[in-house]
């Protein structure tokens, strides 16, 4: 897996957490959150949801229920736990100094 990808994998995990501590969703209203927010300009794949989602789910951070929308079709909804709390403010604590220390260096270089 390349550095790309585990820099996405993180930034989507945060996403999620973010995003499911507003509210329960399911992995289309996620994607549609982060295109919709990003203004575009983020595009993460409903696969990459799936699989932060499955990894969030499986460290129990976040946990899964089905919700019958319509005669017949359900729908998976995903709901934030208090583990998954723990590791949102974890992840946005690395991710301010992440771009604090990427901001002093390119502005630094600037010079």
């Amino acid at each position: 897996m390349s550095s790309r990808n585990y820099f996405i994998n993180g930034i989507t995990e945060l996403l999620i957490l973010s995003i499911l501590k507003k509210g329960d969703c399911y992995v289309y209203d996620v994607f549609k959150t982060i295109k919709e927010k990003s203004h575009g300009l983020l595009a993460i794949s409903q696969n990459t949801i799936y699989t932060s989602a499955y990894k969030l789910e499986t460290e129990n951070k976040i946990s899964e229920y089905s919700k019958l929308v319509g005669r017949k079709r359900t729908r998976v909804y995903y709901h934030i736990e208090e583990a998954g709390l723990k590791a949102l403010d974890e992840l946005e604590v690395s991710y301010s100094n992440t771009i604090t220390g990427i901001d002093s260096i390119l502005d630094s270089l600037k010079e």
